[in-house]
């Protein structure tokens, strides 16, 4: 592997990396947008486990589906 190759690959990641981070905000955004309720307050006041677990299922199928786009 040369040098090239290296920075090549780092940059692919770094920019996938970007992309995955943007995706994960606007998903996030929107759900808080839909919601009929403040997210911030049912998790931190009312410690809603269940909408805790609902949004890592989400973020967590966001990102199977983003590595299986990378990996082709």
């Amino acid at each position: 592997m040369t040098g090239y190759d290296l920075l090549s690959h780092l940059k692919t990641a770094a920019i996938f990396s970007l992309l995955g981070v943007v995706l994960f905000g606007i998903v996030f955004g929107l759900i808080v947008k839909i919601a009929p309720f403040s997210i911030r307050k049912e998790l931190e006041e009312d410690q809603n486990i269940a909408l805790g677990i609902l949004l890592g299922s989400v973020m967590l199928g966001l990102a199977i589906i983003l590595a299986a786009a990378i990996n082709g």
